[in-house]
Order: C-alpha cells, then structure tokens, then sequence
C-alpha cells in the first residue's frame, strides 16, 4: 500500500521564508521526537499515576537525567539501554563511567 503524503497548512504572522519557516517546524518536531516521545513511550510518562506535591517534578528529573546519562554514554536506542540497564550492572557502570 501506498502512503499517501500528509499535507499541512500553516498561517504565520512571522516575517520569514517559507525555507525558514518549514525549518522551524521541523526543529519543533525533532525536540517533540527526541524528548517529549521518549518520555512520553518509552518511560511511560503520560500514564504515571504520581501526582501528589513535588513528585511529578521529581520524577521527570530522574526521567530526564536518564536520558541523558544514556545519550552520554553514546546509546541512540533509549528503550533499548533502558531494558540493558535493567539487566544489570554493566551500563550502570558505563554510565556513571567506573570501573
């Protein structure tokens, strides 16, 4: 089966290119794909049941300092080193770089 293309339509008050503009989007996009959808999917951010006080807060900070350890550590799969750091110590290790 074919796919189809998707046809978006955008009004800007925005004094720029269209280059510029479609640059824009897609920048938005690439923060939503490589932050907001891993925290989102992989970390199952949307569906946490913590909602009392500052633990939202919290957790989204672990979230993040996760993903961001496992980028450091040069992993490009996030689901993936999640379910490796899961398994053991090994990336642990890695990521907090000892011995």
């Amino acid at each position: 089966m074919i796919k189809k293309p998707e046809i978006r339509y955008y009004i800007s008050s925005l004094d720029e290119t269209v280059e510029q503009f479609g640059r824009r989007i897609r920048d938005y996009w690439h923060v939503e794909n490589k932050v907001h959808h891993v925290r989102d999917v992989t970390q199952g951010e949307d569906g946490s049941r913590i909602r009392v006080s500052a633990l939202p807060v919290l957790f989204a900070t672990a979230r993040n300092l996760a993903l961001n350890l496992y980028r450091d550590a040069g992993e490009t799969n996030m689901a993936q080193a999640r379910r490796k750091a899961g398994y053991g110590l090994k990336l642990l290790k890695k990521l907090f770089r000892m011995k």
